[in-house]
């Protein structure tokens, strides 16, 4: 019976042994500190593509998605206001030239009938832009347009009357006829009339957006017949060549990132392939992402920093947005 009870005994103390055992193996691999996880994500260099001159979008010649490359026609922009302005000036050429050639070969009866005619058009011009301006101002006192509005008719208005003192004075020329002077005065006409078809050439250029870069479609932000305004962003280009990622870390964790080191990271979206890149630049970043120290006694605040870096080459597939994680060494 003794021997018994012994062997109970025994196999009583080598079982509470093996639980001990289990139980501080268990506290060991519990007691563990985690692996920390760095992830981060792949950025690329995006343009915002806009325009010079307010209008409407015309025409989209691509969609989100599309390959585009540097200098392709990307969006067509009406602009009714353009195409006032080559009007008006084309006019005033044939004004100017007329003007000139008159001051050259003397004022003939058909000149002097044709700068009349010109004086009587600009003034009919006149009388269109005041009211107009007239009407538009009304809408603007009311709250319905916008003060850029009003102050574009009322530009426009300004400048018919600028034009009719012009005309006037190049028929009151015609009637007395020309000195030397005024052979020069229209010549000069003629140069400035030229400097703004040049200027509305430029703007009219403005109409038609053009790819700063090779690259895919990424974003169109109005639709067909919206209005856009000057500077604008009609389309977002992402430049596919130009890739790199960012990775937030912890200041306690920075030694591995030190500025031209090399790090690995592995793409879920590409598999479990390992891709080597480079840091390139480190920066803080703002109080927000600071980590609080919890301890009373021997703690201390850990700043956030913002880590960037770039592949050694290429990755085929690679996407803007993509998670990227650190592969520990």
């Amino acid at each position: 019976m003794n021997k018994e009870k012994e062997g109970s005994l025994l196999l009583g103390l080598v079982a509470l042994l093996a639980v001990v055992i289990v139980v501080a193996l268990v506290g060991v691999f519990a007691l563990q500190p985690e692996e920390t996880l760095i992830q981060g994500e792949s950025e690329a260099t995006e343009y915002r593509v806009s325009g010079k001159v307010p209008g409407r979008i015309e025409m989209f010649l691509y969609e989100e998605g599309d390959q585009v490359h540097k200098g392709d026609t990307l969006v067509i922009i009406y602009s009714p206001e353009v195409e006032a302005k080559k009007e008006q000036a084309l006019a005033a050429r044939d004004m100017a030239e007329a003007v000139n050639q008159k001051a050259k070969n003397g004022a003939q009866r058909e000149q002097i009938t044709g700068a009349y005619e010109l004086y009587q058009k600009a003034k009919a011009g006149e009388e269109i832009y005041r009211k107009s301006y007239e009407r538009v101002q009304r809408l603007y006192d009311k709250g319905v347009v916008s003060a850029q509005k009003r102050d574009e008719v009322e530009a426009q208005y300004k400048a018919a009357t600028a034009t009719v003192r012009a005309a006037r004075s190049q028929y009151d020329m015609a009637l007395s006829g020309a000195r030397v002077e005024d052979k020069a005065a229209a010549e000069a006409q003629v140069a400035r009339v030229d400097a703004i078809l040049k200027e509305v050439a430029a703007a009219e250029a403005e109409r038609y957006l053009l790819s700063p870069c090779d690259g895919e479609v990424s974003e169109l932000f109005p639709k067909v017949g919206e209005l856009v305004g000057q500077g604008s962003p009609v389309m977002a280009i992402v430049d596919l060549n130009d890739v790199w990622f960012t990775f937030s870390v912890r200041e306690d964790m920075l030694s591995r990132f030190a500025v031209g080191s090399a790090i690995e990271v592995r793409i879920p979206a590409l598999g479990e392939t390992c891709y080597p890149l480079t840091v390139t630049h480190i920066k803080a970043m703002g109080t927000y992402a600071t980590w609080r120290s919890t301890k009373q006694n021997g703690g201390y605040d850990v700043r956030t920093f913002d880590v960037k870096c770039r592949p050694l080459a290429q990755i085929p597939n690679l996407r803007p947005g993509m998670t990227a994680l650190v592969v520990e060494n």
